[in-house]
């Protein structure tokens, strides 16, 4: 039996090294069905209307730049529309002139894709335009080089197929990314509070060392949370613009970028107060009557930082439920002079403690 499950193992090791490879070119989720399927309506639309505008020739490019342009936001539709515009109108261009100077020899669309490129990067312009370029000049050079009106119909064509694609994406529910962002900073916040109830209990209970080091960990892992929530807001702020419901998310979204910012600067404060209590620390510190004093303050702070998620309607979850909805934070703590050898300590911990109040009441005055 032992040898049974042992080549069971093996085997299952191997099916999933033999996976790696096919793993490596999937994506970590799928594109959203609604987003495949505006892409394909935007390019059925866009070949149909094409179609009967310039019959005659396949709308290839229209039905291109409707799937490049059909993006996750409306703005990034909007840039990829101009993108493939120029492209497109600089390529035919470059085709146009290549062929009226050195006619039609085989070598000339190996010469148009080179100049293509030279002129983008010439141009300066983004990645996408510069490799569009020689794509156009190429198709020109190679499928319409003896028709008569190709190259100002394939610009048309690519011109209505990119209009049609910004449409669609508008009218057709644009994504609006809220929630991800809203559940970032939710979370930031919750893993602040978190750290902060540590902190009282290293200052008012005895701890080994293991538990501060711990401690330290997690407050240093608060960074890429910050980070993350960030990259949240921004992608949010992106999703917003020119989108038509723009108006009814943007009070939510500019009120969880005030919250971030907020976070951010108490996030230092208290990686700092974990660095000063992991360096600074020992056993005699939980007879500092100051400390004691002290943890009390920031268990009030955590519990008021949940209070302002809560106020913000942010999430919480079930062990972050207030008991009490009132602040906790009244009057700032007042001090008194420590023992010589925790002054640098208990300097260092008032200090940020006094920024993390400041914070988190001027938040708490906001959303209430």
């Amino acid at each position: 039996m032992v040898t049974s499950n042992a080549g069971s193992a093996r085997w299952a090791s191997l099916a999933r090294a033999s996976l790696a490879p096919a793993r490596a070119f999937q994506a970590s989720a799928r594109t959203p069905l609604l987003q495949v399927l505006k892409t394909a309506a935007a390019a059925v639309i866009a070949w149909i209307v094409c179609s009967l505008i310039a019959p005659g020739q396949p709308p290839v490019f229209g039905a291109i730049a409707a799937i490049i342009v059909v993006q996750p936001s409306v703005n990034q539709s909007f840039s990829r529309a101009v993108e493939r515009s120029i492209g497109v109108i600089v390529g035919v261009v470059v085709a146009y002139l290549v062929a009226l100077v050195f006619g039609a020899p085989s070598w000339l669309i190996l010469a148009a894709i080179v100049i293509s490129l030279l002129i983008g990067w010439a141009l300066r312009f983004p990645q996408s335009s510069t490799v569009q370029i020689p794509i156009s000049a190429m198709l020109v050079l190679s499928i319409g080089a003896n028709t008569p009106g190709y190259a100002v119909e394939r610009i048309i064509e690519t011109i209505i197929g990119a209009v049609l694609g910004v449409i669609v994406n508008w009218l057709i529910v644009p994504p609006v990314a809220i929630r991800p962002a809203h559940e970032a900073v939710a979370a930031l916040g919750r893993e602040v509070a978190e750290t902060l109830d540590g902190l009282a209990v290293v200052l008012s209970s005895p701890t080994d060392e293991k538990y501060r080091v711990q401690l330290l960990v997690e407050g240093r892992l608060l960074r890429p949370m910050q980070a993350k929530a960030q990259a949240a807001i921004d992608t949010a702020l992106e999703s917003l613009k020119f989108n038509p419901r723009r108006n009814t998310h943007r009070q939510v979204l500019t009120t969880d970028a005030e919250l971030l910012a907020m976070l951010g600067i108490v996030v230092t404060r208290v990686l700092g107060m974990a660095r000063a209590l992991n360096d600074h620390f020992d056993e005699a510190l939980h007879e500092e009557p100051l400390a004691t004093a002290i943890a009390e303050e920031i268990r009030r702070a955590a519990h008021d930082l949940r209070l302002v998620m809560v106020n913000a309607a942010l999430p919480v979850g079930e062990a972050e439920t207030l008991a009490d909805e009132v602040p906790a934070l009244t009057s700032p703590l007042q001090a008194v002079v420590p023992d010589p050898s925790h002054w640098i300590l208990i300097g260092s911990l008032l200090e940020d403690l006094r920024r993390v109040r400041e914070e988190i009441v001027g938040a708490s005055d906001e959303t209430r």
